[in-house]
């Protein structure tokens, strides 16, 4: 009777324990269902307008559940995106230049949220310095040759430079992302093509080159001889003048021309052309004479083979240096 009476007291007291135990194991799954979420990271204190900024926080559930993100006081040239937190924009120099105060990111699952420490972004000014641009254009081309002329140009800022052109040639063609200009002019494109201008941009300041001209020039015409530039149709008194030709594409016998390999200068104050230069350069298409007394010159050209074999003189040019 009296164990009896002691194992029916035990039974209660076992399902109670049970109870507990489930009770206590329902109270652990409910905590780790509430886990928050983490966000880190540094985003920079500045960006110089007209420049790109990008900020994109870590951030991570141990919940397991999707994250969705929030910023307040995002700076008004910014965007921001709500499913991963990046927060981007290119500032502009003449209306985002100063400080974006108190800028808050978070992260947040099933009601939960975790925040960035508040931060701030500065908007430097844009040094108002141009791109530069250079380059020495070729000022003639043979009819049949390819014409090509590529600009050096820099951007101190470091921002992306785009190329404009105004009165390019009909028979060239131009590239706004490199700046060339190139081209093959045929006979029918003989002349001049003047004020041509080509411009670097960076989207907020621009250099341009000094307009120049190109003369294209029919396969087989005479040297001519010019004044220096800017002399107009006053003969020079500078004792300088230019001699430009064409370079010869056949030999006297109609065959190609295949190993030019200069030219020979004949010059003086007669006639009879007492002097001369040679230019081992096929590539050159004009020789500038300094020095000059100032009377009539001279001039004459022939053009010679690696083998040494030397053309015809041309007709003679004169001008007057006085």
């Amino acid at each position: 009777m009296h164990s009896s009476n002691y194992a029916a007291a035990l039974r209660p007291r076992h399902r109670v324990l049970r109870a507990i135990t489930f009770a206590a194991l329902l109270a652990t799954a409910s905590v780790a269902a509430l886990a928050s979420p983490s966000i880190s990271g540094k985003p920079a204190t500045s960006v110089t307008a007209a420049h790109y900024f990008a900020f994109q926080p870590s951030a991570y559930n141990s919940g397991g559940g999707a994250l969705t993100f929030a910023i307040a006081n995002k700076p008004s040239w910014a965007q921001f995106d709500t499913s991963t937190g990046r927060l981007y924009g290119t500032p502009l120099p003449q209306s985002n230049v100063g400080t974006f105060a108190n800028i808050v990111i978070s992260a947040n699952a099933g009601g939960q949220r975790a925040s960035l420490a508040p931060f701030s972004i500065t908007v430097l000014p844009l040094p108002n310095i141009p791109p530069t641009l250079s380059g020495s254009p070729a000022p003639s081309v043979v009819s049949g040759h390819t014409y090509a002329f590529q600009p050096k140009a820099t951007d101190p800022n470091g921002l992306r430079i785009a190329f404009a052109i105004a009165h390019a040639p009909s028979w060239a063609s131009f590239n706004a992302t490199t700046g060339l200009l190139s081209g093959t002019p045929t006979a029918s494109n003989a002349g001049t093509y003047s004020n041509i201008v080509i411009t670097a941009y960076d989207g907020w300041s621009k250099a341009v080159l000094p307009a120049f001209s190109i003369l294209v020039q029919r396969a087989g015409t005479n040297p001519i001889v010019s004044t220096p530039p800017g002399s107009g149709t006053t003969p020079a008194t500078t004792g300088s003048a230019t001699l430009s030709w064409i370079p010869p594409t056949q030999n006297a016998n109609g065959s190609v021309l295949s190993d030019l390999a200069g030219y020979h200068i004949y010059y003086g104050t007669t006639p009879e052309l007492a002097q001369s230069v040679t230019l081992a350069n096929a590539g050159l298409t004009r020789y500038v004479f300094t020095g000059l007394a100032q009377t009539t010159w001279y001039f004459a050209m022939t053009a010679y083979d690696s083998a040494g074999r030397e053309s015809d003189r041309t007709a003679v040019a004169s001008i007057v240096t006085q």
